[in-house]
């Protein structure tokens, strides 16, 4: 695996070969286990943590695939439960149905839980130390779970009907998105052996990103169609979002500041991390 490029698309052979066969007499739970997976997405968390780990080990790049998957499958669990009716009831998700409207919402809630816990069983079958695996597992639980993403949307859902303060807001999305986003940055660090300083300052890397990303979020639902998105859009009405507090040119205001941040913090890495990250972010930094 010679280049970024080749790796990423190393993972995604290995994604598509990596889809458990469960034998069910169920008409369609295997179908929708692995549908939102498979639909496609931008990979960006796994690439995040793939590129960490070719800027600082390479050589364990093909033992970082299965934790990889852990990552994307436990943030496809979360979009399959947020496009919920109980959420936000979302018809439509990278451009095909959501399992609820294609299939029935228990069997999309067990889609997701069953993405959620399997996530784990990857990483406990790496091929990795028992210490690193112990440590994936404490990373990808405490930011995915109830002090993280789990956090960010009981509280997007429960203010949906009233307007917070920038600094709420900015307390939902980092749990909501952010952190998510930081433990790959994370994980991929651990599996490289990076020194705690570099381990910690990937991760607060991965919180500014994590905002940035969702405030570009915001931006998209508020200017794009639901053709261009791939998912519905104007869609955040009664939402708190970055446009909605600070008016479209704000939030593009605030998403630049985020983007020079995240620049500078960048340039502070090894070169092969440097070059790795900006080439991932480029084409992202377009709002």
């Amino acid at each position: 695996m010679k280049t970024l490029d080749s790796v990423f698309k190393a993972f995604e052979e290995y994604l598509k070969h990596n889809t458990p066969k469960v034998s069910s007499f169920h008409p369609h739970y295997e179908a929708a286990l692995w549908e939102m997976v498979l639909n496609g997405g931008k990979r960006f968390r796994p690439k995040l943590l793939l590129s960490i780990v070719a800027s600082f080990k390479k050589e364990s790049l093909q033992n970082a695939f299965a934790p990889a998957l852990a990552l994307e499958i436990l943030h496809a669990y979360s979009l399959i439960h947020d496009d919920l009716p109980a959420m936000d009831n979302a018809p439509l998700r990278r451009g095909c149905e959501t399992l609820h409207k294609k299939y029935d919402e228990v069997l999309a809630i067990l889609a997701g839980d069953g993405l959620n816990t399997h996530a784990f069983y990857l990483i406990a079958k790496a091929q990795l130390k028992p210490k690193v695996k112990v440590k994936l597992i404490e990373t990808l639980s405490f930011n995915g779970g109830i002090y993280g993403m789990v956090l960010g949307q009981a509280l997007d859902c429960h203010f949906e009907h009233q307007t917070l303060p920038l600094e709420q807001l900015k307390i939902i999305h980092l749990n909501k998105t952010a952190k998510l986003i930081a433990s790959a940055l994370e994980m991929g660090a651990i599996i490289a052996q990076c020194d705690k300083k570099t381990r910690k300052n990937l991760y607060q890397l991965g919180l500014d990103l994590g905002l940035f990303f969702q405030i570009r979020d915001d931006v998209i639902d508020s200017t794009q169609s639901i053709q261009e998105a791939g998912k519905p859009t104007h869609n955040d009405s009664i939402k708190n979002s970055y446009v909605n507090l600070l008016g479209l040119e704000g939030a593009r205001k605030s998403a630049k500041v985020l983007q020079d941040s995240i620049t500078k913090q960048i340039k502070t890495l090894n070169k092969p991390a440097q070059k790795h990250l900006q080439a991932l972010l480029n084409g992202y930094f377009n709002i």
